[in-house]
């Protein structure tokens, strides 16, 4: 059978048995964090025990993914998108609130975030989009509708308020970067955000006087050049508006406790009875682990139930308790190795459609795992986002499932594509 005609014989098996083990592993995190050595029965009650069944039917979803014809996404991504807005604007109406965010669907026992339905269709709509609209030789109406498609999906699920989804959406800025967005404007956007974060510590008119400057000596050096004057005092503008916008959405927009998780990363108040209670608790647990770890299911952090969400947005910390540092590293090394797989996958695509998505899947991966474990880690605000194929629960499992099949089935159907 030659490789043209041949189902499972073009699929790249390297990430595949990369998915495999994490998800592995998550599911012994979950086991760990729901049982002790004095473990005796199995129970599908448990959550390790549902979390077993998700994962049956992840895999089962892979399967029938793989069974599909590669033209199958393309064709119906517009679609798949439009799906996905609609399930975002529902959610607000008839959604069930969970840690103070209108983000879930629920029936039953049963619960499904349409959030992680908006990755994956946002990521197939843009590259769609993209693949008839070179971002690099695109017009401003056309970057306009590509930034629409982004922020459709940001702006509805702001308003459950639910920020790490919205902030899984910066991963596709790593897409546009690939296919052509300035190295200029990736900086100002850096520097924006650097603006952003010193406005909430230092005196605001004192950090506008310090920017000034700084942009000062940039149109110095940079003045030979055309409109850098125009650009100058352009830049200016915008910095006062970003530190003075920081000041409103922190008092209009955040919840209360997000106000209070920022100021504990800042360094601005101490509550480790409070909202700093988390990140403390995560420290202890994964720093008492050492570097080989206490071993599987001796993790006294764990076992005392002092980290709570261990099994969702802290799972990592079981990780860190039971396994160490080595441990740690084995998982950062599969994730990385899934990563540049990933990239080097689209590179070698035939078409233009399927390299897209792929560069999409890796940044939303990269971002989630960024995220989640600077999160831990206590370097990044805790903001409620899963460790791909780690955190407990059915649509996460299932939502980056689905991602990175989709890409596999891209890639292995390469092959019927004459170049």
């Amino acid at each position: 059978m030659s490789k043209r005609d041949s189902i499972f014989g073009n699929i790249d098996w390297v990430v595949v048995l990369i998915y495999f083990l994490l998800v592995l592993l998550g599911w012994l995190s979950i086991f760990s964090t729901s049982c002790s050595l004095s473990f005796s029965e199995f129970d599908m009650a448990t959550n390790y025990g549902k979390q077993l069944i998700f994962i049956g039917i992840s895999a089962a979803v892979a399967f029938i993914l793989l069974l599909m014809d590669g033209n199958v996404f393309k064709t119906f991504s517009y679609a798949i998108y439009v799906i996905s807005i609609l399930l975002l604007m529902a959610v607000l109406v008839v959604g069930v609130e969970v840690s103070g965010a209108k983000a879930w669907f629920q029936y039953g026992g049963l619960s499904f975030q349409p959030s992680e339905v908006a990755k994956v269709a946002t990521a197939l709509a843009i590259s769609r989009y993209l693949e008839k609209n070179e971002f690099h030789k695109s017009t401003f109406s056309s970057k306009c509708i590509l930034f629409a498609l982004i922020l459709v999906p940001v702006g509805l699920i702001m308003l459950e308020p639910d920020v790490g989804s919205a902030l899984v959406f910066m991963s596709f800025f790593i897409l546009l970067f690939r296919e052509g967005l300035s190295l200029g404007l990736v900086l100002s956007v850096f520097y924006l955000i650097i603006l952003a974060v010193l406005s909430m510590v230092v005196n605001k008119f004192v950090l506008i006087g310090a920017a000034t400057v700084f942009l000062l000596i940039l149109y110095i050096f940079l003045r030979q050049y055309k409109r850098s004057f125009i650009l100058f005092i352009a830049s200016v503008v915008v910095s006062v508006v970003c530190i003075f916008s920081v000041e409103f959405v922190y008092e209009k927009v955040l919840q209360p406790h997000q106000k209070t998780r920022i100021e504990v990363l800042l360094g601005k108040t101490e509550d480790i009875r409070g909202a700093g209670y988390n990140i403390h608790q995560s420290k202890i647990a994964i720093g008492s682990g050492g570097f080989a770890g206490k071993g599987f299911l001796q993790g006294t952090q764990k076992q005392m139930k002092f980290v709570p969400e261990q099994d969702t947005d802290f799972i990592f910390c079981t990780i860190g308790e039971e396994l160490g540092f080595l441990g740690s590293l084995l998982v950062l090394g599969l994730f990385l190795l899934l990563l540049l797989r990933l990239i080097k996958m689209a590179e070698r695509q035939r078409t233009k459609f399927s390299r897209l998505y792929g560069y999409c899947v890796a940044g939303i991966l990269f971002i989630h795992v960024i995220i989640n474990i600077g999160m831990v880690i206590g370097l990044l605000p805790v903001i409620g986002i899963p460790l791909p194929f780690f955190s407990y629960g059915g649509s996460s499992l299932l939502s980056f499932t689905v991602l990175l099949f989709i890409f596999v089935k891209l890639d292995a159907y390469r092959y019927n594509i004459l170049q």
